[in-house]
């Protein structure tokens, strides 16, 4: 299989990067569904300076990237992705308890349910909605990730952005131009990274935060399926529910090879142990199809596909998000 990064530009990474720079690595490794081919090539990084000197030298060499965190919400076919994956390990957290309204700053690479753990321990509310988000910070900011009724809209005071254009620059929520989990960032990627974020917060007792918190997740388990999958899969219709419509559609447990759609919520796919991505990438198609046919709905996918899917059937994101 030839890489589309071509010799010199390898020689050139490995000139930029030295040992820093990992190639052939198997993506499988960095999914929360544990499935996927091959990145030509790898950067680890650990701070949003390291982050940003990173994405500089990138563009410099005008090497196709992209950014991931915890790999939850990502398929990568199974041929793998021509470009340079930056695993973003920047987890730097501060608080700022002594002004109103109370926020916590933080980077890019930080688990979402962490900020929200730590922030609660100190009687500070307002992200108890993301205690069961298995996603980083940058990741919630860039598709306005959201559950239980909040989402990123409702936290976000700026975001610290690294942009191909404009340099380093911080944009208020407006600028963020949110939907449903969309943003304008989702909408035009590749010319922009999430360095770091500021969350508005409210107080409340450590307790009552607590209880909620664990309300959120006991409600999970009781909805949301165990074992290794991508979160949602499909965006919720206007006025109607993804689960819902595959579940209507007869599709709830079905199988291929290794994946399945699962039997508690139909809009979770769930790697049996032995799946590859591209039997999950066939499920999404029939349940595309099939819930077309039978509704005249196309389901718009939540999740992001990286590397070559035009063999496939699956249709991308076609609301822009």
């Amino acid at each position: 299989m030839t890489s589309v990064v071509s010799p010199i530009n390898l020689n050139a990474l490995r000139t930029a990067f030295g040992e820093r720079l990992q190639e052939r690595v198997r993506m499988a490794n960095y999914t929360t569904a544990h499935v996927g081919g091959e990145a030509d090539a790898m950067l680890i990084v650990h701070t949003a300076e390291e982050l940003e000197t990173t994405v500089r030298q990138l563009w410099d060499l005008d090497a196709p990237y992209y950014v991931i965190g915890a790999g939850s919400n990502l398929l990568v076919a199974e041929s793998g992705i021509r470009a340079v994956i930056i695993v973003n390990r920047a987890r730097t957290i501060k608080v700022d308890a002594h002004h109103e309204p109370p926020t916590v700053w933080a980077e890019s690479g930080t688990n979402l349910g962490t900020i929200s753990r730590q922030i609660a321990l100190r009687g500070l509310s307002g992200l108890e909605w993301g205690a069961t988000v298995p996603g980083t910070l940058g990741g919630a900011v860039f598709g306005n990730a959201g559950a239980h009724g909040g989402d990123m809209a409702g936290n976000l005071v700026l975001a610290e952005i690294l942009h191909r254009q404009l340099g380093r620059v911080d944009w208020s929520v407006d600028q963020m131009e949110y939907a449903y989990r969309s943003s304008i960032l989702k909408r035009q990627p590749g010319n922009s990274i999430i360095l770091a974020a500021r969350l508005k917060l409210g107080h409340d007792t450590p307790e009552a935060i607590q209880n909620r918190m664990n309300d959120f997740s006991v409600r999970r388990r009781q909805t949301q399926p165990p074992g290794a999958s991508l979160g949602s899969m499909f965006k919720n219709p206007t006025g109607d529910y993804a689960g819902r419509l595959i579940e209507a559609a007869g599709l709830k447990s079905t199988r291929i090879g290794g994946a399945e759609i699962s039997s508690v919520h139909a809009n979770f796919f769930i790697n049996l142990g032995e799946a590859t991505a591209n039997d999950i990438g066939k499920l999404i198609a029939l349940a595309q199809a099939t819930v077309q046919e039978k509704f005249g709905v196309l389901l718009d996918l939540e999740i992001e596909l990286l590397g070559d899917w035009s063999s496939h059937n699956v249709e991308r994101s076609h609301h822009g998000g």
